[in-house]
């Protein structure tokens, strides 16, 4: 048994449209891509750089259902 619980909350873009599918044994699967970004001032050139991060997201059951319903690329 895991001893304790990570909690990450993702606010971004998703990179394309969710992709819906099933197990073998019923259950529904939900994975797409989401970009976070993050803007800073680099002190050398005095410029605003932008970095963009990508994560896989992947969900299960009743929440997968409700991300294909709702969420598009995009949003």
């Amino acid at each position: 048994m895991a001893r304790s619980v990570n909690k990450v909350i993702l606010v971004g873009n998703l990179g394309k449209d969710p992709d819906l599918r099933s197990t073998p044994q019923g259950k529904s699967v939900c994975s797409f891509s989401l970009a976070t970004s993050e803007s800073y001032l680099d002190k050398a050139t005095n410029e605003w750089k932008d970095i963009t991060d990508w994560h896989n997201v992947v969900m299960w059951d009743r929440l997968a259902d409700n991300a294909a319903k709702f969420l598009k690329k995009g949003s």
